[in-house]
């Protein structure tokens, strides 16, 4: 049974830490479902980490719905929310819902997350009285990075800091199941989740979020374009792959791969056969 709201939900009741982590392909979801992991988000955060994008900005509803269908095929109990790219629901609530709606039946997610706060709340509204579960997403919202003016911590002065609070408060009162918080200073995350009764997710907003979300690529080592300061490399796969391949070339040329236990025989008679 896959893990459902509900429990996300009573998870910040018990005061249990919630694990979440991004996935984009069949293989590394099958993993970390394996592993326990309870929510898996299919980010847009693809476009840089799968796809080699400067920013999430270019992402299309086609490539994420690709990616949320490899992703929902490997996991069998973990929650799977699929990202809502750039311009697929800031336009309208009939947008909104067209596209939503693609993520849960033609992607198989079982929710969505949008970015925004109360300039979203109408459309979040709208998703959840229709039967679709909605993740928040607040602080950092990297498909406004143009308008941000970079990545950077947001919510450091008085007035952005009562706006976050506001924004947190009308995804609430819009029906999100959980909030994600993302570089927010440490003490207004606790602010905020001690002030809604929904999970906050934080990402680069300290330990005081009822749970955290990383991206795959950052905490397995295998995206270095870019590594973000609240990212911890559990793994430096970058560097297994690089060894393992150079060991490969070096053994294709000096012919110690493959061994014979790595080929595949056949009787001599046949080729006797063949020959005359």
């Amino acid at each position: 049974m896959r893990v459902t709201i509900g429990e996300i939900r009573e998870m910040k009741q018990r005061g249990e830490k919630i694990p979440m982590l991004t996935a984009y392909d069949y293989a590394t979801a099958k993993l970390i479902d394996e592993a326990g992991v309870p929510l898996i988000l299919v980010g847009d955060s693809l476009g840089m980490v799968m796809l080699g994008y400067e920013s999430t900005i270019p992402v299309t509803m086609d490539e994420m719905i690709h990616h949320t269908k490899a992703v929902v095929r490997g996991t069998k109990h973990a929650l799977v929310i699929g990202d809502m790219p750039f311009m697929t629901y800031h336009v309208s609530v009939e947008d909104a819902l067209r596209n939503a709606a693609r993520f849960i039946q033609d992607g198989g997610a079982q929710a969505v997350k949008l970015e925004g706060g109360e300039v979203v709340a109408e459309k979040v509204s709208r998703l959840v009285a229709c039967g679709i579960p909605v993740q928040g997403h607040i602080g950092l919202t990297p498909q406004s990075v143009h308008q941000l003016g970079g990545y950077k911590v947001v919510g450091k002065t008085p007035e952005v800091a009562v706006r976050l609070l506001n924004d947190a408060k009308a995804l609430e009162e819009a029906g999100v199941f959980s909030i994600v918080l993302e570089c927010v200073p440490a003490p207004l995350s606790r602010m905020i989740t001690e002030r809604v009764a929904v999970p906050t997710i934080g990402i680069g907003a300290g330990k005081y979020c009822d749970g955290q979300v990383q991206v795959i690529s950052d905490i397995l080592g295998l995206y270095t374009d870019v590594v973000p300061k609240h990212a911890k490399q559990y793994a430096r796969l970058n560097e297994a792959i690089t060894t393992a391949v150079t060991n490969y070339i070096a053994e294709v040329k000096s012919e110690a791969f493959p061994t014979p236990k790595q080929s595949y025989e056949m009787d001599e008679s046949v080729l006797a056969q063949i020959e005359a």
